[in-house]
């Protein structure tokens, strides 16, 4: 009987090990991404950055990659009011109007923020997008603050 209870011992103490090991992978990996806390950490320190420095030295810190307003997949968008594009970590978005930018379920996300920004001053707004960090549509949770007619945004991928 000694060695049946001596198999289960070790096999008890392999699973825990293998739960431990799965844990501290997940939460490594849960690390590696941003958080709606500091995404909303982040527009506030957009905001502070675009008065202390001006309109256009803050604009050109919030697209450079690496840079201060880029950190894992956060990062820093701006539009006026009507939809045109002022910083965001794709160059190919900036200086265009994305009012008819869809996701990947087809929601006028720019628009709705747009919407949003012009009745009130701050909020959060859900929609899919592409991750710039590992290239796919994912669930996003964008914070936003309307400051100086301009939107601030940064937002957090929801793991899959």
């Amino acid at each position: 009987m000694r060695p049946v209870n001596a198999i289960r011992n070790v096999f008890a103490l392999v699973v825990m090990f293998a739960v431990a090991a799965f844990a501290l992978q997940a939460r490594a990996q849960d690390h590696s991404r941003g958080s709606p806390a500091e995404a909303q950490a982040m527009v506030k320190k957009a905001i502070e950055f675009y008065q202390k420095n001006g309109r256009e030295k803050a604009l050109a810190e919030f697209v450079k990659k690496p840079g201060p307003f880029v950190d894992r997949d956060l990062y820093v968008t701006v539009y006026t009011l009507q939809g045109d594009s002022l910083a965001h970590i794709n160059p190919k978005m900036v200086g265009k109007n994305m009012m008819e930018l869809r996701d990947g379920d087809g929601k006028y996300h720019i628009r709705e923020r747009m919407e949003s920004a012009a009745k009130g001053t701050s909020g959060w707004q859900d929609f899919k997008f592409f991750n710039p960090v590992n290239k796919q549509i994912e669930p996003k949770q964008m914070y936003w603050e309307k400051h100086d007619n301009l939107v601030f945004a940064a937002g957090a991928y929801k793991p899959l």
